[in-house]
């Protein structure tokens, strides 16, 4: 195991729904000497209390020791608690946190869609501080308890009273990571990106740099971003950067990847997309905004999700 990040100020850490994203992050801060409980499937909780979870990216293959649970009340002594889960868990989820959280233990939502924090809060309470973190890394589980990175790997958080300490332990940790006042407008950035490629990806089954380079494709991308846009200008929203320069960046970037929703539905799982494509569609029928194509992208992956179900 490596020992190239130490940390003289441990933080005790909580993930609920350690998938490929809580899994690499736990992964990088129990290098570093963090005390990470991850909370997840029977299965991946066995794998890792038998070998350790195994981080497997482009330049090392390793496994790395850390605590392993079903039980949500594993977060009970948690400083932090990294929310993983699905989106259309949140408030679930959240209802499950809430008898075992210490007073003070910021819950940190990585999730995509833009309202988890809000609704994690609603459920918690001010008793317990929420705050959104915007997540841009490419991973995927190979396996029970086998954890593969492809890319990128840097947070953006909202301001609580733990933002700044949890800033410094998780750069050190080698998770860039940044506390910003706009997050709102980071996570909408995020979520056009995600409505421009998600559902692509998941009908097709293909990855981004292949989705780019077929006739018609671009156009309809810049279709999804056009209506994107025009609700989330309908709705106050603003953008910390060019989101034309960023949705290009993507496929550029990650060119190998498929989109969660791709994984999704590849594995016959529930998606995201009411949360993506969906909540642009329903944000922009509350606000009086046009979204025929994100309509479109939602329809059908809810279709395909459907038939499959059988």
């Amino acid at each position: 195991m490596s020992t190239s990040f130490s940390t003289a100020h441990p933080l005790r850490i909580g993930v609920m729904g350690a998938g490929a994203v809580g899994c690499y992050f736990g992964a990088l801060l129990a290098r570093a000497g963090h005390a990470v409980t991850l909370i997840g499937r029977p299965a991946h909780v066995q794998a890792i209390a038998d070998r350790g979870l195994r981080l497997q990216t482009s330049t090392e293959d390793v496994h790395i020791p850390l605590a392993a649970s079903t039980e949500a009340s594993s977060v009970r002594d948690a400083d932090v608690v990294l929310l993983c889960v699905k989106s259309g868990d949140t408030e679930a989820t959240a209802a499950q946190l809430k008898p075992h959280l210490q007073a003070g233990a910021l819950v940190l939502t990585l999730q995509n869609g833009v309202d988890n924090d809000a609704r994690a809060r609603a459920v918690l309470g001010p008793a317990h501080p929420v705050a959104a973190a915007v997540v841009y890394v490419a991973t995927a589980m190979a396996g029970p308890g086998h954890v593969q990175h492809f890319g990128r790997g840097e947070l953006a958080i909202a301001p609580s009273p733990l933002s700044e300490r949890v800033a410094r332990e998780f750069t050190a940790a080698g998770i860039p990571t940044e506390v910003s006042d706009n997050v709102r407008g980071t996570l909408w950035a995020k979520l056009v990106m995600n409505c421009a490629y998600n559902a692509l990806s998941a009908l097709t089954q293909q990855p981004y740099g292949w989705l780019v380079q077929q006739p018609g494709t671009p156009e309809v991308i810049a279709d999804l971003v056009a209506e994107c846009l025009a609700v989330a200008e309908a709705d106050g929203v603003v953008f910390p950067s060019d989101v034309h320069a960023g949705v290009r960046a993507i496929a550029q970037t990650m060119p190998g990847q498929r989109s969660s929703t791709a994984q999704d539905l590849a594995r016959g799982k529930p998606s995201e997309i009411d949360h993506l494509n969906g909540y642009v569609v329903q944000r922009g029928a509350a606000l009086g905004v046009s979204t025929p194509v994100n309509r479109t992208m939602w329809t059908l992956v809810r279709l395909r999700e459907r038939a499959a179900q059988g």
